[in-house]
C-alpha cells in the first residue's frame, strides 16, 4: 500500500458554506477538493476554532500541545446544530490528516469522521482569519515578490486612511481582483498591477 495514498471524506455542509467554497475554488483557480482540504488541515491548528467545536465533546481531544475537555455526560454528537439546505463536497485526506479528523470524531462521542469533518470545515469557514491566511497564502504563491510588497503598500495605506470600521482584508482583495480578471484581464497577475497603479493614483 502507498504511503502517501489519501482517504476520502465526502461531508455533507450548509449550501451557504458549500457555495462559498466553490467561490473560493473559481478564485483561484484550484480544485474545490483542495480548497476544502487546505481549510479543514488548517482549522483544526486553531485553538479557537477546536474550543468552538469542544462544547460538543463527550471525551478528551489533545492537538498539539492543548487538551480540549471533554463531558462523558453529553450524548454522542449525531445531529446537525442548524437546519437547512446541505450540499456535499469530496475531500482527500493524507493519513496524517484523516487521522486528525478521526481522533475529533471520537472526542465528539464517536460520530462519523464525515460529520466530523463537516462541523471542522463549517467552523474553519466561519473564521475570518482562516479564509484571510488562505488567500493571503494564494497570493503570495502567484504573485511576484515585487508586487506582494507593493500589495501590502497599498493594503496598509488603506487601511490607515479607512474612515470605516472595517479593514480591508486579503481575501477581500483576492476576490476583487477575481473580478477584475472576470471583466477583461487574463489572469490574477496582470490585475495586481492594475490595481497598484490605481490605488495609488487615488
Amino acid at each position: 500500500m502507498r504511503s502517501d495514498k489519501k482517504t476520502d471524506i465526502k461531508p455533507s455542509i450548509m449550501l451557504n458554506h458549500k457555495n462559498a467554497i466553490y467561490r473560493l475554488s473559481q478564485i483561484t483557480d484550484l480544485p474545490v477538493m483542495s480548497v476544502a482540504e487546505d481549510i479543514c488541515n488548517h482549522g483544526i491548528q486553531q485553538k479557537k476554532v477546536i474550543t468552538y467545536l469542544s462544547r460538543n465533546f463527550v471525551t478528551n481531544l489533545r492537538l498539539n500541545n492543548t487538551v480540549f475537555i471533554g463531558d462523558s455526560k453529553r450524548n454522542r454528537y449525531n445531529r446537525r446544530l442548524a437546519a437547512g439546505a446541505t450540499g456535499r463536497v469530496s475531500i482527500r485526506f493524507k493519513k496524517e490528516d484523516y487521522n486528525n479528523i478521526y481522533e475529533l470524531a471520537t472526542a465528539l462521542g464517536g460520530c462519523t469522521p464525515s460529520l466530523a469533518c463537516a462541523l471542522l470545515l463549517e467552523a474553519s469557514m466561519q473564521d475570518p482569519d482562516i479564509i484571510n491566511d488562505f488567500a493571503k497564502r494564494y497570493m503570495d504563491e502567484h504573485v511576484s515578490e515585487e508586487k506582494m510588497k507593493e500589495l501590502k503598500k497599498v493594503l496598509k495605506f488603506i487601511n490607515t486612511n479607512n474612515p470605516y470600521q472595517e479593514e480591508l482584508s486579503w481575501s477581500y482583495l483576492l476576490s476583487h481582483l477575481f473580478e477584475e480578471v472576470r471583466v477583461g484581464a487574463e489572469k490574477i497577475q496582470d490585475t495586481v498591477s492594475t490595481f497598484v497603479v490605481n490605488s495609488w493614483k487615488k
